[in-house]
């Protein structure tokens, strides 16, 4: 008797796209189940892990470097696989959603890398998850146009040579897809993502010369790098791709993962090309495994906390040091100004911010950085030619000055900075204001003149969490207190509406922004992701 068929995926609760048949062909599914039915029980399990590490932390306030990998650290053989010549090259990355204009723009933007974002620049809508999909595929076969329906403007590709490097960024291990199930359980969006995009488009971009190129986002360890390599390996076998085609950067974004880079590199060592250095979601991640240690991790207002905070200056250097000492790609934290096309002052103050910020990374050695807007793309590109000239990269700089001690990562008490009062109404602002667009499928949002992503709604809610259960007093003598923050929410909800008028502010969805911050921000139980519960909400 011959053994059932395996079961195949199914689309639950989806209405049909326009060409999603090109995407969603039965192949790709049966390549996208085949992964969930090998993977997501590992997947699982790590999950599982990540809580019961969290618990440890809880308990003792502390971390350190894994005693059990110490031989790997202190291994000065072992490097990651050179650079493909698409990859040696990553001075200046742009990041962005994959919907059509961002696609045509982040391509042509003269940056050397584009960040394809299916995380958190990007609301898991249906629709912005295969057409995402749709548009690269579209892009590698020079398909892809955009006219603007409000402007009449039109948007074309550049000749092939002066187009960026895509690196996709799939979603993090944490969030399922709820419209595609296989025996009724959704499938990791990691999954979906990383195996639409593969199986579309590995041959294709090996037959442009690159190759497919992938960020990996809020990897919390080094058994979570082995999972995604684990993952590659098969993909490549099952499909045909010589080994180590693939090439990943992982951003060290949780704090977790600052005490495990030169293990994650090592994991992924076959297929390794970086990591990078992040700065809202980083700061998020300490927030949620330190929140039960006292006063010495509350941190002060986000915009307080710079890249040169004692411990921040810790993680970057370290992942500097850890990447070249390996042969990998150190790249850089985002410049989110969105210039202003009607306030010269603003862009020259920013500007000058934005060229220090990138002046002080190429001087500390990274490889390269991210800007959110083409208009920074020069500035940026101007402080990296000024290190690197002719070069590729720094990789020969291996900062063999540069000592990290385990208590330098998480030294918090070495800023000098408070929470203030103005840092909470922004906090509640700017939490709002994502929020709202993020439920109408807006991932990657312009606030205040920064281009805001989800992890500035991690930081922002969880501040808030913060100072409220740490009893802060701010310098005007207010408490923070729940009642505070309803008080100040209700006050930016109306100006919202005066701001907005009456009719746009009822034809969007600032109550329930404005309901779900309050939720994540004062719910004793501290959610996880904002986006788990945005997801249940997301239309």
């Amino acid at each position: 008797m011959s053994a059932p068929a395996p079961s195949s995926l199914a689309i639950v609760d989806a209405e049909p796209l326009p060409r999603q048949d090109e995407v969603l062909t039965p192949a790709a599914l049966a390549f996208v189940a085949e992964l969930h039915r090998r993977f997501t029980p590992r997947r699982d399990e790590l999950l599982a892990r990540r809580g019961e590490r969290r618990a440890e932390i809880a308990r003792t306030s502390t971390l350190d470097f894994l005693p059990e990998t110490a031989a790997i650290r202190a291994d000065d053989s072992w490097k990651v696989a050179p650079a493909p010549a698409a990859l040696n090259d990553r001075r200046v990355e742009i990041t962005g959603p994959t919907d059509r204009k961002m696609t045509i723009n982040a391509l042509n933007s003269g940056a050397r890398v584009w960040l394809a974002d299916f995380e958190d620049a990007s609301a898991p809508t249906w629709e912005n998850v295969v057409l995402g999909q749709l548009n690269l595929m579209d892009a590698y076969n020079r398909s892809i146009d955009f006219t603007d329906p409000r402007s009449g403007k039109s948007y074309a590709l550049k000749p092939a040579d002066e187009l960026a490097t895509v690196v996709t960024r799939p979603r993090g291990w944490h969030l399922d897809e709820r419209h595609l199930q296989l025996d009724g359980t959704p499938v990791p969006g990691a999954l979906v993502d990383f195996g639409l995009y593969f199986f579309h488009n590995a041959q294709r971009l090996i037959d442009l010369g690159k190759g497919p190129y992938f960020y990996l986002p809020k990897t919390e360890s080094h058994l979570e790098a082995r999972l995604w390599n684990d993952i590659f390996v098969f993909a490549q076998d099952e499909l045909g791709i010589p080994q180590g085609t693939v090439r990943a950067t992982v951003l060290i974004e949780t704090i977790t993962a600052a005490y495990e880079m030169e293990e994650i590199l090592y994991e992924l060592r076959d297929h390794a090309s970086g990591l990078n250095a992040g700065r809202w979601d980083y700061l998020f991640s300490i927030v949620k495994n330190f929140r039960d240690g006292g006063a010495k991790f509350v941190l002060p207002d986000r915009n307080a906390v710079t890249m040169t905070a004692p411990f921040m200056r810790a993680y970057t250097e370290l992942l500097v040091r850890t990447c070249h000492k390996r042969g990998a790609h150190a790249i850089g934290g985002m410049a989110a100004f969105i210039p202003s096309r009607r306030d010269a002052e603003v862009n020259k103050v920013a500007f000058e911010k934005v060229k220090a910020d990138k002046d002080r990374e190429a001087n500390d050695g990274f490889d390269g950085s991210w800007v959110a807007h083409p208009d920074l793309v020069p500035i940026a590109m101007a402080s990296f030619d000024a290190v690197l000239g002719e070069k590729p990269n720094q990789k020969e700089r291996l900062r063999e000055d540069v000592s990290v001690a385990a208590g330098d990562l998480i030294a918090i008490d070495t800023l000098h900075a408070k929470p203030t009062y103005e840092g909470l109404r922004n906090a509640v602002a700017v939490g709002i204001r994502y929020i709202e667009a993020w439920l109408r499928g807006m991932g990657a949002v312009a606030i205040f003149n920064l281009m805001e992503d989800a992890a500035t709604a991690e930081i922002s809610r969880s501040q808030i969490w913060q100072w409220i259960n740490a009893d802060v007093v701010f310098e005007n003598g207010e408490h923070a207190t729940a009642d505070l923050a309803r008080k100040v929410a209700a006050e930016e909800l109306a100006a919202i509406r005066a701001e907005i008028g009456d009719e746009a502010f009822t034809a969007g969805q600032w109550q329930e922004a404005h309901d779900l911050l309050l939720q994540v921000s004062l719910d004793q139980d501290y959610a996880d992701f904002l986006t788990l519960p945005a997801y249940e909400r997301l239309r």
